[in-house]
């Protein structure tokens, strides 16, 4: 699920232990639980609530050869490559010299386990009207612009517990839910108000759904 702007700002606050990095957002609190009382956690109590994709080289253009890596540099002392960790060692990360204390069982390191990452970042969002034609309630929410029709959905049905009875229409269109709000035609032209020194709020596109039980439904 997409993981919009305002949610991260929340989210954050309810816990201290999130960061993210290479466009995702990652939930370590686990992780600091695993390793309470270890100095290797405090670079990443540190980095709690911020971006840290600069740790991090990523392998791979596609989403699916998603690999992060730690960036290396080149010991002054012993001429080796090691991990680049100017803000300290952390969890999972080698000593720069051989010590008898270091265990490498710990399995994947948690940079690269899927199991911390809770979402995404999005590179915008953006707000929309969705009007309920059988009670004319109407609700403004904010929206990631990668978001399909089925993520905003479940999201909208903290407003509307029944929402998946309901047809999504845009402009008299049924609309596709697999689909994101532009590749369904609903065109984000927030940036064009901006330039016209119009207040985008009076603009929102405006999602109708109707109750598939309507009689009166066309």
């Amino acid at each position: 699920e997409m993981t919009k702007s305002l949610e991260h700002k929340q989210w954050y606050q309810r816990r201290v232990r999130g960061v993210s990095f290479l466009g995702k957002v990652y939930n370590l609190t686990p992780l600091a639980e695993k390793y309470a009382g270890s100095i290797l956690l405090k670079p990443i109590l540190s980095a709690a609530g911020k971006d840290i994709s600069h740790w991090f080289l990523v392998n791979g253009t596609n989403k699916s050869d998603f690999d992060p890596q730690i960036r290396t540099h080149i010991d002054a002392k012993t001429g080796c490559e090691v991990p680049h960790t100017p803000q300290g060692r952390f969890i999972h990360i080698p000593p720069a010299y051989p010590s008898a204390s270091w265990a490498n069982d710990f399995g994947t390191p948690w940079w690269k386990d899927e199991s911390y990452c809770i979402g995404h970042l999005s590179s915008k969002t953006r707000k929309i009207r969705i009007i309920n034609t059988l009670t004319s309630q109407e609700h403004t929410i904010e929206v990631c612009g990668e978001e399909t029709l089925e993520e905003i959905l479940n999201r909208f049905y903290k407003y509307n517990q029944h929402a998946a009875s309901y047809t999504w229409k845009y402009n008299g269109l049924n609309l596709e839910m697999t689909k994101s709000l532009e590749q369904n035609g609903v065109k984000d032209e927030d940036e064009d108000f901006y330039e016209l020194n119009f207040n985008e709020e009076d603009w929102l596109p405006a999602i109708h759904i109707y109750f598939n039980d309507d009689l009166t439904e066309a």
